[in-house]
């Protein structure tokens, strides 16, 4: 069978769902961007403009305070082929990811193996795919630090690992997140939310 032939055919609700690799994976066009989920080809939807701000200000803010040093953080779309060394049948695009080891990164194309923090942000279509399927995905792996930012309610979530489950914890749009796996590195969401503009007074009502 082809490459093209294996481009995530359409199956009937009674037909078992295709499973795939990272070797079927790398062989389709860049877009539309799909993921893999255990062997599931997941279709990524485009991002919103307040995704795309958010992912702007945390790459900014992840850059400056890494410029220099070991770790790296790069912005999706990247690779990370997280169980390669196994069935190498899932492959996911964090929104950001940092990765400190530079073993890991196959001539610059994707990262073999867990990142150390992983940030997805969420839209209307991710929301329980990335709450549930890749929180256990991550979890699995082993990622050190894991990310679920709310751009419209406005709040982070986070999960650290620790003996083999992840503790939580929630900041608000002007809470200052600790970075678990970057010594030294803190994140102020107030630089990474637009600031919320306030409606203007409401002229007095004629009596």
């Amino acid at each position: 069978m082809s490459a093209l032939a294996r481009k995530i055919p359409a199956t009937s609700p009674a037909q078992a769902k295709p499973r795939y690799t990272y070797a079927d994976y790398a062989a389709w066009p860049d877009y539309p961007r799909y993921e893999l989920i255990m062997g599931e080809a997941i279709k990524m939807s485009a991002p919103s403009w307040e995704h795309q701000e958010i992912s702007a200000a945390l790459t900014s803010l992840f850059w400056t305070f890494l410029r220099g040093k070991k770790c790296r953080v790069v912005a999706a779309p990247f690779d990370i082929r997280i169980n390669y060394d196994t069935s190498d049948n899932t492959v996911v695009q964090p929104d950001l990811v940092v990765i400190c080891d530079s073993k890991k990164i196959e001539n610059g194309k994707h990262c073999l193996g867990a990142p150390d923090l992983a940030i997805e942000i969420l839209s209307g279509s991710t929301h329980s795919y990335d709450k549930l399927k890749k929180y256990n995905v991550y979890l699995e792996a082993g990622v050190r630090e894991y990310w679920i930012i709310d751009p419209y309610e406005r709040f982070v979530e986070t999960y650290v690992l620790k003996d083999g489950q992840y503790l939580s914890a929630v900041y608000g749009d002007t809470g200052v997140i600790p970075v678990s796996v970057l010594e030294d590195c803190s994140i102020d969401l107030s630089a990474v939310f637009e600031p919320v503009e306030e409606e203007p007074e409401d002229a007095q009502q004629e009596e």
